[in-house]
């Protein structure tokens, strides 16, 4: 039986995509940004009636999701609320795009962190915070790898699909708060977590 919350949770994701593709400022960065979400969310789903994962990872792809989603409608670079936060305070660029890194690598050490310990795939416990913030690492310069395949074949789409924003340290700082993110999910949610593996498993 599906968890009501779960329900709750995929029809909330639907609803912002829906609305997410009504006019977004640019179709193609809408596609790309997008992309990972649907395949994200639509791989839960299939995987739903063998593989039931934690609330906790369920809650995490959701917001990770509706980050995307709102990047994709506006751009990182000009998503509204962040704006305001620039222009208040006097930042040099839109901060959406590191929040959307940050959670790069905070919502995939808990998935990570989950598959391995549901699969034994670790002896020595005591690796764990290193091999998931490695898979997080490396997930984020995949991202990375894939922002520069665009550029390469679509300097249109790029623009915005990059948010470089004049950042020649981007790449970098990317890749940092994946790190920052991962890092910070493995030093305070595993007790938590644990609880709920052992609910699920």
């Amino acid at each position: 039986m599906v968890k009501a919350s779960h329900w709750g949770l995929l029809a909330f994701c639907t609803a912002v995509l829906v609305w997410s593709g009504i006019g977004p400022a640019d179709r193609a960065t809408w596609a790309l940004e997008v992309a990972p979400a649907v395949v994200g969310v639509g791989l839960l789903v299939w995987l739903y009636p063998r593989w039931r994962m934690t609330d906790i990872a369920y809650w995490g792809v959701a917001a990770f999701a509706v980050l995307l989603m709102v990047g994709g409608h506006y751009t990182y670079a000009e998503v509204p609320l962040f704006n305001w936060l620039q222009e208040e305070y006097g930042h040099s660029r839109n901060h959406f795009d590191r929040l959307g890194h940050f959670l790069q690598g905070f919502v995939p050490a808990i998935v990570a962190r989950e598959v391995l310990i549901r699969n034994n795939v670790l002896a020595r416990p005591r690796w764990m915070f290193f091999i998931v913030v490695s898979i997080c690492l490396a997930i984020s310069a995949f991202y990375e790898l894939i922002e520069w395949w665009v550029a390469l074949f679509s300097e249109e789409a790029a623009e915005s699909f990059l948010g470089i924003q004049g950042d020649n340290w981007d790449t970098q700082w990317d890749m940092f708060l994946a790190l920052i993110g991962a890092s910070l999910a493995m030093l305070t949610l595993p007790r938590w977590h644990d609880r709920q593996i052992r609910d699920v498993a």
